[in-house]
């Protein structure tokens, strides 16, 4: 069975109430000719005319003034509909399915996250930390924080902050093994792996003078976690390196040490990522700010 004609029925429940096809046309924002033909194919598909029509007078028949109440109460019905839907996508309420990095999540967003559900109390957050990229369409997420030099270029990427990465080493480590002087001293360093990093678990470094070297690492420790290479480098057992938002805390108190400052890997930077900025729902839209204002200039920036 064929749907019923929803838009045949609204145009005529509006020229029944206007009594008039210009000025039904002009407050649904049609053309009277628009207007008119969805009228005619309702009368053929109905069987029966629906207005008497003279050069000078519209009528409703007796036929059409049977069907015009329920007709009207349909279109009315529809037009509650819509501002309800409206006003539920415009308030900022619902869950949101959030994708974070493990790290900067459990230090950097969780902590927010308090300040953030006392201003928007009819949010709910499904947090998902982990190091992995993951595929916000085909997982089903609504949002993510992602540190990348790039954001994916399928995706809506609004940049927060820059993150800078930093190559670390213990006093203690510098002490015993030398400090590197150039990338190509670190084949003899013990350099621990961070296997999460785009393009393969290499580091590409960049000189001020444009020169540019690649070092793979070849330490004890590869791991998902930058976190878990945290004690070793501690230790004095390999040189890391960490995204700024972890080495300030260590470069500040002195525990680790910058090295090859002449040199740098590629800088990214803080993002936050939606499948599309389309009919975006409030309630990310009220995280994105949020996240923004709060984690704009963070406390970890190096220099402080």
């Amino acid at each position: 069975m064929a749907l019923p004609d929803f838009e045949g029925l609204a145009m005529f429940a509006k020229v029944a109430e206007e009594r008039s096809f210009a000025r039904a046309a002009k407050a649904m924002g049609l053309s009277v000719a628009t207007v008119s033909r969805g009228v005619g194919r309702l009368e053929e598909r109905l069987g029966a005319r629906l207005f008497n029509r003279t050069s000078r007078k519209l009528s409703l028949t007796d036929f059409g003034r049977q069907l015009a109440e329920r007709a009207s109460r349909i279109y009315c019905d529809a037009e509650e509909i819509e501002n309800a839907a409206r006003e539920l996508s415009s308030r900022p309420r619902g869950l949101i399915r959030l994708a974070a990095p493990m790290t900067f999540g459990v230090h950097w967003v969780a902590p927010i996250l308090p300040d953030f559900f006392e201003l928007y109390p009819d949010i709910q957050i499904d947090l998902h930390l982990s190091d992995a990229v993951v595929d916000l369409v085909a997982d089903g997420f609504d949002a993510a924080l992602r540190i990348a030099v790039l954001p994916d270029s399928s995706l809506v990427a609004r940049r927060i902050t820059p993150v800078s990465p930093f190559i670390l080493a213990a006093p203690a480590y510098l002490e015993k093994h030398g400090c590197p002087q150039h990338p190509r001293d670190l084949a003899a360093h013990h350099i621990l792996g961070y296997t999460y990093r785009p393009r393969q678990d290499v580091w590409r470094l960049r000189s001020n003078a444009g020169e540019e070297e690649v070092v793979t690492p070849n330490g004890p420790l590869r791991a998902t976690n930058s976190e878990a290479l945290v004690p070793l480098a501690l230790r004095g057992l390999g040189i890391c390196e960490l995204p700024e938002f972890m080495a300030s805390e260590y470069i500040a108190d002195g525990r680790l040490k910058p090295i090859l400052t002449d040199w740098s890997l590629p800088s990214g930077a803080l993002y936050f990522v939606t499948p599309s900025a389309r009919a975006r729902p409030a309630k990310v839209d009220a995280l994105a700010d949020f996240v923004a204002t709060r984690l704009s200039n963070p406390t970890w920036r190096w220099p402080r």
